[in-house]
């Protein structure tokens, strides 16, 4: 059955923002200050059954128009796919933002739940709506490879100047590897050496304030790639 988005608007809202003044109950993130309800920290407003509460932004990845990001198809509907895209709020991909000709009630067809996809933030408005298309070079469902997530804050430490510390591991690895935005990252090759390239992500990522972290890291993958037979 597909999903109608029937949600207000979503609200942006920092520490102090007034979040309800006509009895809600205050829920996470929240606090009571002369019967009123007030954000306790930077997130999103929310109102469930009564209860107003912040979902936080911290630690979760906010999208920019633009941004290629790593996507898992979490539900269907007949005319579009819903993607988790580590955000607050998962994305709608419509079918027409596909490089698919699907028909109605087709979807699942060509994306089931579970899938990874490689999309692009095509839109985000004031409510933190989010559409995103795969119909943008490279973009693709992935079907071979690994996924390994790390926090979105250090993704440009792993990108590494004008590319250069992703361009050393793809190199010394030999691997095709997929950095989105959002913290997720693909990584697809020879198993012992894609194993290598994963931990020298995630070893960026735990000393990603240290210093000559790039030569560190070259050196550590140098001590674990076998030397190829000639």
């Amino acid at each position: 059955m597909e999903k109608r988005d029937a949600r207000p608007a979503r609200e942006v809202v920092v520490p102090g923002d007034l979040l309800s003044d006509s009895g809600l109950k205050a829920g996470n993130g929240t606090y009571v200050h002369d019967g009123k309800v007030y954000a306790s920290k930077l997130g999103v407003k929310n109102v469930f059954s009564g209860t107003v509460s912040v979902i936080p932004l911290r630690g979760r990845y906010v999208p920019t128009p633009g941004d290629m990001v790593l996507g898992m198809i979490i539900d269907i509907g007949p005319s579009n796919w819903l993607v988790d895209i580590n955000a607050p709020y998962p994305a709608p991909l419509h079918v027409n933002e596909v490089p698919w000709k699907v028909e109605f009630g087709d979807t699942s067809r060509f994306l089931r739940i579970g899938d990874t996809v490689m999309v692009k933030i095509l839109m985000v408005d004031e409510a933190m709506k989010i559409q995103v298309t795969m119909n943008d070079s490279g973009l693709r469902k992935l079907e071979e490879g690994q996924i390994t997530e790390i926090s979105h804050s250090k993704v440009s430490r792993v990108i590494g100047k004008s590319g250069s510390m992703i361009q050393m591991i793809k190199s010394m690895t030999d691997c095709r590897i997929f950095v989105g935005q959002n913290g997720r990252i693909w990584v697809d090759g020879d198993m012992e050496n894609a194993t290598v390239a994963v931990d020298a992500i995630k070893m960026i990522e735990r000393e990603a304030q240290t210093s000559n972290l790039t030569e560190r890291v070259k050196d550590f993958m140098g001590s674990r790639i076998r030397p190829q037979e000639e």
